[in-house]
């Protein structure tokens, strides 16, 4: 099972997002985490590959299962961990490889193009307490069949 960890600046009401050139959705920056890395480590590392800028203030906002589905079988199955920075440092990239990378009003988050789960997680971390655990089902095209959603708050 793969494990991917991406991880969401959230700095002066606005978010910073890639825009993926395949498909032209946007996702917050990260990728697949190396052999023996922390998600933590995973997720910084990312974030600084694919921006050029060092995240802040990071801490995990949810984890995720992302499951595939071609009619009743499953084709691939990721854990996703997603963390988000209250502020960056730096210079950060315009564009590369991995997508252009910009600042969005956080509002932008419910109408801009990306995968439904992104959208669940994304609003989650930008504007709630607490974690978010889910599942989501899609089929091979990224249509999302179904997500399950648990949240829990530490209490003192």
């Amino acid at each position: 099972m793969q494990r991917i960890t991406n991880l969401l600046a959230i700095k002066d009401g606005k978010v910073l997002l890639l825009q993926k050139p395949r498909r032209g959705w946007f996702v917050a920056p990260g990728g697949k985490m190396e052999l023996g890395e922390s998600i933590y480590e995973s997720a910084v590392r990312e974030f600084q590959e694919e921006t050029n800028l060092k995240p802040k203030n990071v801490h995990l906002k949810g984890i995720y299962t992302m499951v595939i589905k071609n009619g009743d079988t499953v084709v691939d199955e990721w854990m996703l961990y997603t963390f988000i920075a209250t502020d960056v440092e730096g210079t950060p990239f315009v564009e590369t490889r991995e997508g252009i990378l910009d600042w969005y009003p956080v509002e932008q988050l419910n109408d801009l193009p990306m995968a439904a789960g992104d959208r669940t997680n994304l609003l989650f971390a930008t504007a709630n307490q607490g974690m978010q655990y889910g599942t989501f089902e899609y089929t091979e095209d990224f249509e999302l069949l179904s997500e399950t959603i648990q949240h829990s708050i530490e209490q003192n």
